[in-house]
């Protein structure tokens, strides 16, 4: 089941024009749970840093993380969990944008690399 799920977002990453290359890894906990990490490098050379770790008969997730840094390694964007920014109404769950932090639903791997088609066509 983890392992359909790690396939899912190698399949994904794997058929985006806008990816140059990537590296994945993966480390499995039992049939439901495991982490994923990886580094996606694009075709304007800007990447993406990413992490979950995912119960697939359970949502939300875990833990996850989207880096999403420029050419320069400067941050454009930020989707994590992590328990801080207990104001915002959809905590734990949030968005850093250059200097500011935003509320923001779960997004899943799909939404992300959407978002930077948009940003880099």
């Amino acid at each position: 089941m983890i392992e359909s799920y790690f396939q899912e977002i190698e399949t994904l990453i794997s058929s985006l024009r806008i990816v140059a290359s990537y590296s994945v890894t993966k480390k499995v906990y039992n049939e439901q749970q495991g982490f994923i990490k990886g580094v996606i490098r694009f075709v304007n050379d800007s990447t993406l840093e990413f992490a979950e770790v995912k119960d697939v008969e359970r949502s939300p997730k875990i833990k996850y993380r989207y880096h999403y840094m420029n050419e320069k390694q400067e941050l454009i964007f930020r989707y994590d969990n992590a328990l801080h920014h207990a104001h915002l109404a959809t905590f734990p769950h949030h968005k850093h944008v250059l200097s500011e932090v935003i509320e923001s639903d779960e997004p899943n791997l799909v939404d992300v690399m959407q978002e930077i088609r948009s940003l880099i066509s």
